[in-house]
């Protein structure tokens, strides 16, 4: 019987999902195998001589050889041994990750970069803003008083809420308020507390001025209506006692207070400067002036603060 080896190649062998290898017989069993082989073949016993021809030694010398790689072959021990990747294998997984390296080395450059274009923008913003804020403070607008008229003066005895009996005051009067906006870059939205008119602490009347929008340099005159109307002075003002049949000799100093809130909105709301300005009055209320305006745009009348 004829036995065919069959030599594989490389390719062959590393396609396979197990591979195999064989171990050599060890010496004890190789010597039992001899004794095994030497016992059962006629041509082992050493008490028997024969003289055999030399075509006769060469088939015995095929034989033996042929006897002897078939006990190897038959002693081997086959194991098996894991599969293992071939080059290819090797060399795509070292390419993936080499992918994968750049891509989250790139992931980390974009984020990076992204970070910094938002904190470069925010800074820059944030200059820009205090450079407009800065520069808005030097536009403060314009105020003034120009002037006051008594239209209406009466005082005549009543009773209050309570029932109480007392003198009671009746007073008109308008206020002229000159307000400019100085700013080339933006307008003001422009407020005001109550204007009040006050004898000493004792509050003789009162008025407001409607709010308005004043745009970039440009300018107006305000126009707010002060009055009280039947307010009791419990004896408060000795001056007016005896004045309600001779109101052309009445003289009464008052004070006129109130302020101006001027607000201006930049880039939206981002930038919002504010200016306030504290206004107070001093002026002289004569029976025989009512009617007539009074001027107050000298530097004594009033005070801006």
């Amino acid at each position: 019987m004829g036995v065919t080896i069959h030599a594989k190649s490389d390719s062959e062998v590393t396609s396979i999902d197990a591979l195999y290898y064989v171990q050599s017989p060890s010496h004890s069993q190789q010597h039992d195998v001899e004794k095994m082989s030497y016992g059962s073949s006629p041509f082992g016993s050493p008490t028997h001589h024969y003289h055999c021809s030399p075509i006769h030694h060469s088939r015995e010398s095929s034989t033996s050889r042929f006897s002897a790689s078939l006990k190897n072959n038959q002693l081997a021990v086959w194991k098996r041994i894991p599969r293992t990747r071939n080059c290819d294998d090797n060399e795509t997984g070292a390419d993936d990750d080499d992918e994968e390296d750049v891509d989250y080395d790139n992931g980390k450059s974009v984020r990076f970069y992204v970070l910094c274009f938002l904190f470069s923008f925010i800074v820059l913003f944030t200059i820009f803003s205090l450079i407009l804020w800065a520069a808005s403070l030097l536009y403060k607008p314009k105020i003034f008083v120009k002037g006051m008229v008594f239209e209406n003066f009466n005082v005549q005895a009543g009773i209050d809420r309570t029932g109480v009996q007392t003198d009671m005051l009746t007073l008109n009067s308008t206020v002229r308020i000159y307000y400019r906006n100085p700013a080339s870059f933006f307008g003001v939205h422009v407020t005001a507390t109550p204007l009040e008119l006050h004898y000493y602490k004792l509050n003789l009347a009162s008025g407001q001025m409607k709010m308005f929008y004043e745009a970039r340099k440009s300018k107006r005159i305000v126009v707010a209506v002060v009055e009280g109307h039947q307010i009791p002075l419990y004896g408060a003002i000795s001056v007016l006692s005896d004045a309600k049949n001779r109101i052309q000799s009445v003289s009464l100093p008052l004070n006129l207070t109130f302020l101006i809130r001027s607000t201006a909105y930049i880039l939206g709301r981002l930038v919002k400067p504010n200016f306030s300005i504290h206004i107070s009055c001093q002026l002289t209320l004569k029976g025989n002036h009512l009617g007539k305006h009074i001027n107050l745009t000298n530097s004594h009348s009033c005070t801006y603060s």
